[in-house]
């Protein structure tokens, strides 16, 4: 696994939410690595002890209202510490006109300065989840990431155990490829992963012996994925005599991924065994475990009831 530290530039927030570039803009491709943002109340009235300049700093019509009641000598000098401290980026929001001073020192400072025209509590709403989505942990994990049934398989396994053949035969089988090789996980807040393909290998896929295929173009738009939600992590396994396997499905296993708990089955492999098959039954009754039905305890209790 490898840590990537996820950034988003605020040229990058400009686009994505239409906001307008008032100031600043030799500085519009610096980058934001922090979800949280701030609302510089307490800050603009004279205490800066624990001011946090990586966030992107709103304005809304509370704080104009403050600097607008402000003596200009006052103004002046709350707005040169402000800069000074080197927000990432300043947004005023509702579609507010800020004084010349505003504008001023951001380009003194080189800070970006923008403005959006939609209320306060909507715009922090929707730069909240932009950048949570933005900034979600992640990591490159090996294996192949498919789509069965709706369902995220992550397969694991050592190299040549099977892996790709094994997404090529699911593929036949109607199911969808979403990386091979590498795959990019994120975390979305503390409940899902989401895997996709790094760009530069979206679509391919790897068979020794053969070489590099494009599945899309092979198999059609219908064999791939862009991303999906990781719901079950399989590792494959060579089949050991001597290792005991799990028969009935009464314990369960998972493993942790960035921080988040998921499923995981150990799939022992040998010649003759169909592991696309038995890939696409585990996804099924995944399905019917997440919806509250356990097939081995609903034998267990029958089983218990005859021999009471």
């Amino acid at each position: 696994m490898v840590d990537k530290k996820p950034s988003v530039t605020v040229k990058e927030i400009q686009e994505e939410l239409s906001i307008s570039l008032l100031a600043g803009e030799n500085n519009i491709d610096r980058k934001i690595e922090v979800s949280d943002l701030k609302r510089p109340g307490i800050e603009l009235a004279g205490y800066w002890k624990h001011f946090v300049p990586e966030r992107i700093h709103i304005l809304g019509t509370t704080e104009i209202s403050f600097l607008e009641g402000l003596a200009e000598d006052i103004l002046k000098e709350r707005l040169e510490k402000f800069y000074s401290l080197d927000p990432r980026a300043v947004i005023v929001t509702r579609n507010i006109k800020p004084m010349g001073q505003l504008i001023d020192l951001a380009n003194k400072y080189n800070i970006p300065l923008l403005q959006s025209e939609i209320s306060t509590t909507r715009f922090i709403s929707r730069l909240t989840a932009f950048l949570e989505d933005k900034l979600a942990p992640i990591i490159i994990e090996h294996g192949v990431l498919v789509d069965i049934y709706g369902l995220g398989i992550l397969i694991r396994g050592k190299s040549g155990i099977g892996k790709s053949e094994t997404a090529v035969e699911l593929i036949k089988r109607g199911h969808r490829l979403v990386a091979d090789d590498k795959i990019n996980i994120r975390a979305i807040g503390e409940r899902e992963l989401i895997g996709t393909a790094p760009e530069s290998i979206k679509h391919f896929l790897e068979m020794r012996g053969i070489g590099i295929i494009n599945v899309k173009r092979l198999f059609g738009a219908g064999a791939v994925k862009d991303f999906t939600r990781i719901d079950m992590v399989v590792h494959l396994d060579k089949w050991k005599d001597d290792k005991s396997y799990e028969r009935l499905g009464l314990d369960s296993y998972e493993t942790d991924i960035l921080g988040i708990s998921i499923p995981e089955l150990t799939i022992p492999v040998r010649p003759g065994r169909n592991i696309a098959l038995v890939l696409e039954v585990a996804a099924m009754n995944h399905r019917l475990n997440t919806m509250g039905y356990n097939a081995a305890e609903d034998l267990t209790e029958k089983i218990k009831k005859k021999e009471s």
